[in-house]
């Protein structure tokens, strides 16, 4: 006890400090301007679900569809249930005629591992033709591959297609760069995938909200 008594003293003279406690003020001001920058971002975010469709019927048709790139295979050995789906879904709007181009975006910065690759294969498996499947080796971010899509295919106007979460931010920052985008939702997996993914996307949405109105990012490889 004693000894516990002598550390909390410890901390109450420290705080008593002029510069430790404009320090700490200093830092809980960061932290709430962080947070409400996370809930600013995720509003402006969620208003691009206007521009979401969950019905094919109710789908405009366009030139250009947009895969968003996924791992194929996770923790070694199971298939991504996020990267199926939006196969899957590609597939589908491709054979009702809602696009009919269909470009995949993904990472290949390392041997062995090519998303864009593994999506032509798995498309053309499904019975898409090769020469409708066009492929963006530097979708490294989501900014990379809506940005890309207008400098390598000339593509001002596309369906992104994705999960709706991931759809409304690519969306946003497709209409922050004057593109056309609209959306398609692949079915979201069972909640016992979505773990990470919902943890992480408030980051996201901040981090694209700070590329667009602060650091003006630019893809990693321009055209």
């Amino acid at each position: 006890m004693p000894e516990n008594i002598d550390f909390l003293s410890r901390i109450r003279r420290l705080a008593a400090r002029p510069a430790v406690r404009i320090s700490l003020l200093a830092a809980a001001v960061l932290v709430l301007l962080t947070v409400l920058g996370i809930y600013h971002a995720c509003s402006e975010v969620k208003d691009c679900t206007q521009y979401v469709y969950g019905d094919p019927a109710d789908l405009p048709e366009r030139e250009y569809g947009l895969v968003l790139g996924a791992a194929r295979i996770v923790q070694g050995r199971y298939l991504n249930e996020f990267y199926r789906l939006r196969i899957e879904t590609a597939v589908r709007l491709y054979r009702a005629g809602k696009i009919r181009k269909i470009i995949v975006s993904g990472d290949n910065s390392r041997a062995g591992y090519n998303e864009p690759a593994d999506m032509k294969a798995d498309l053309m498996q499904a019975g898409v033709p090769g020469t409708d499947i066009l492929l963006d080796y530097a979708g490294f971010r989501t900014l990379d591959s809506v940005m890309r899509a207008k400098a390598l295919f000339g593509a001002e106007q596309f369906t992104v297609i994705s999960q709706r979460f991931h759809c409304e931010r690519a969306i946003y920052l497709a209409r922050a760069k004057n593109l056309d985008a609209i959306g398609f939702a692949a079915p979201d997996p069972p909640v016992r995938y979505q773990f990470k993914s919902t943890i992480r996307e408030p980051l996201a949405c901040f981090k694209a909200w700070l590329d667009i109105h602060l650091l003006r990012t630019r893809p990693k490889f321009e055209k």
